[in-house]
């Protein structure tokens, strides 16, 4: 790996979470990421992307959300999530040499920081690795009310096959948002990003989404 990674902690409120920073030379962006719900920043398909994201002369900071820190299964309340996506993004500008800052994350993680956005957190742009749009088998509960509300650049990155986002209901959400937002399928792609008959760790899979992420941000910076 060209650049080294770096492990510090995060206060929010009363506690502390873990984060991992990787910063190339004269970085021209910082994407903080955040995990989905069943994994933690460690995942090789998070440390993949990050890696990936350093090589394309991004910096990344990755952090756990509060449960995960605390070994809990079931994901923090969205109040908790947000204060920890705002106290991240803080520390990203304290580590930053000025460049833009973006939000990005996994499922649930890629949501929370949507609704942060959405209640005023700074960010330059958005990035999701997978939107949870809705549940599996329940399309018509859609999580998507806020994002509506949301004015910077957005790259949702999805699968066809991914069972949280029917794929005409998420292209009808992405073209109500406006041209903010940019919608690109991985073909074959579940929640995951992983294709059926290809087989690929999930460091390569989450490397693998790095290049279109990049390019995105050097088109919205």
């Amino acid at each position: 790996m060209p650049d080294t990674e770096t492990s510090l902690n995060v206060a929010v409120g009363e506690t502390e979470v873990s984060a991992l920073h990787i910063q190339p030379k004269q970085p021209s962006a910082t994407l903080v990421v955040a995990h989905g719900a069943g994994a933690g920043m460690e995942h090789p398909f998070l440390q993949g992307f990050a890696e990936a994201m350093a090589e394309e002369g991004v910096a990344t900071l990755r952090f756990n959300f509060p449960y995960r820190e605390a070994g809990r299964r079931f994901p923090d309340r969205p109040p908790l999530a947000i204060a920890t996506w705002r106290a991240v993004m803080d520390k990203a500008a304290e580590l930053s040499q000025g460049e833009p800052l973006w939000a990005a994350g996994k499922s649930f993680g890629g949501r929370m920081a949507s609704m942060a956005v959405a209640e005023g957190m700074a960010a330059r742009g958005l990035v999701y690795l997978g939107y949870p749009l809705h549940a599996p088998g329940k399309p018509e509960k859609l999580r998507d009310e806020h994002l509506y509300g949301v004015t910077v650049p957005m790259l949702f990155l999805q699968g066809t096959r991914d069972t949280f986002a029917t794929p005409e209901l998420l292209e009808r959400v992405v073209e109500k948002i406006g041209p903010t937002a940019t919608l690109q399928w991985s073909e074959g792609g579940d929640h995951s990003f992983a294709v059926k008959g290809v087989k690929r760790g999930a460091a390569e899979v989450g490397a693998s989404l790095a290049p279109e992420v990049a390019t995105f941000l050097r088109a919205n910076t």
